[in-house]
């Protein structure tokens, strides 16, 4: 509930609101954005990095510029997603790795590697989810699946291998425990 309410606080600004219209419209950059809406690059830089960092958008590099994009997952579900309560029991180790999960993940993004053990471990295997028991994958497949989560691909890894969850023979790895 609480991430639900952090992307209506989000979407509750007029020049959030402007910049996600044009970026509906098509991918674009800090100063066309300044530009359409007679504001500062300054300005519109402040509220994409708000809206990266909550995952509603994704910039990309192109040359010279930073594209950004909408993230249009978020606003493909129907708005009922959005408000309606989750009234599920949980037994308290399902609890407090949602709790976990929740305050580490927002919009799918790792915000930060947590430094306690067993909060480590819970985010490290919801990581581990993306990969196939079994299956040898190259590192470069690796990089990219993590880069999803966390741009420190190294270091998540290297934990993963450290918590057994996968294995790392020379260049390639496999994924070992859930």
């Amino acid at each position: 509930m609480k991430e639900k309410l952090e992307l209506l606080k989000l979407l509750a600004d007029e020049t959030r609101l402007e910049i996600l219209n044009i970026l509906l419209k098509e991918d674009s950059y800090v100063e066309k954005i300044a530009c359409e809406l007679s504001l500062t690059p300054a300005t519109i830089c402040y509220h994409l990095k708000k809206m990266e960092s909550s995952g509603v958008v994704r910039c990309s590099r192109s040359q010279f510029y930073i594209i950004y994009s909408l993230n249009r997952e978020i606003f493909d579900k129907p708005l009922y997603e959005l408000i309606k309560k989750d009234e599920k029991f949980v037994n308290p180790e399902e609890k407090y790795k949602k709790e976990v999960l929740s305050n580490f993940f927002k919009y799918g993004r790792l915000t930060q590697i947590p430094t306690q053990r067993k909060k480590r471990e819970i985010v490290l295997s919801e990581i581990a989810k993306q990969f196939e028991f079994d299956r040898i994958y190259q590192e470069t497949e690796v990089n990219e699946i993590i880069l999803r989560y966390h741009e420190d691909f190294c270091t998540i890894r290297r934990e993963m291998i450290a918590f057994g969850m996968m294995t790392r023979h020379h260049e390639t790895y496999r994924r070992v425990k859930s």
